[in-house]
């Protein structure tokens, strides 16, 4: 099983952009056991800018071009620091991609990628993924990690892409403000009635919001790859996904 697991800035920072020992470190391990198992795994990691705003201590995170590409520069060196500290303890070798759209979308690029990263998984390598924030501008930016994630699956022709969140799932209204909002624990037709469920973006340090995750889950569909969304504040539940148990929300392909 070929699993990718896109891990959101919530997941792994506290909301002033520190990052989130505890669960980083639990998230590891439990990940490394998978892949003891005998699963493939992928991961696509945001986190950059916002521990580049932690580190810098900002008081919040930039708008302009140039305060995030120098979080990213800051924050991306510690992100892959933490990410090969915690892994290694568990003799697991990470590799680190940044791309951009312009990589995806040249036909040569996209295929240099697509076989990196299958060698580094047949070499028993974890390949973290994330977009070069640093370099990218407006018209060469992916946007958001959970399409990049739902990129990634395709190329890799993946089993499964779960996205970890700050929400347990989709539901049929917004959980905040609704008490009567009920979790959607499958979807089979993404209809226009499912899209319009997708709201703004959510956490003040990321970029992504429901809205990016169902096109993620159009994404996955489409090429035959399941996705689940999934809450990342339990790094265990990945242990009840991989057996196979309903968690969350679970986007079905078309095959």
């Amino acid at each position: 099983m070929r699993l990718v697991i896109k891990i959101g800035t919530s997941t792994i920072a506290h909301s002033g952009g520190r990052l989130n020992i505890r669960r980083t470190e639990e998230l590891c391990k439990v990940i490394s056991d998978l892949k003891n198992s005998g699963l493939e795994i992928i991961i696509v990691t945001s986190g950059a800018i916002g521990m580049g705003v932690g580190k810098l201590s900002l008081k919040e995170r930039p708008s302009d071009m140039a305060t995030k590409q120098a979080c990213a520069a800051v924050g991306q060196c510690e992100l892959m620091y933490v990410y090969d500290k915690l892994f290694s303890e568990y003799n697991h070798t990470v590799a680190q991609i940044l791309i951009t759209a312009s990589d995806i979308e040249n036909e040569n690029r996209h295929h240099n990628f697509s076989v990196t990263l299958n060698r580094l998984l047949d070499l028993g390598v974890i390949p973290i993924i994330n977009e070069n924030d640093t370099i990218a501008t407006e018209e060469i930016v992916i946007g958001d990690n959970d399409t990049l994630a739902a990129i990634v699956a395709t190329s890799a022709k993946a089993d499964l892409l779960v996205l970890l969140s700050d929400i347990d799932g989709l539901y049929t209204a917004d959980p905040h403000n609704n008490p009567d909002a009920r979790l959607i624990p499958e979807v089979y037709e993404l209809t226009e009635r499912i899209m319009n469920l997708g709201g703004d973006p959510g956490s003040a340090l990321g970029t992504g919001g429901m809205r990016t995750k169902l096109t993620a889950a159009s994404i996955c569909t489409e090429a035959g790859c399941d996705m689940i969304i999934a809450n990342g504040s339990d790094p265990g539940l990945l242990y009840r996904i991989a057996d196979g148990e309903s968690v969350g929300t679970r986007f079905v392909a078309d095959r």
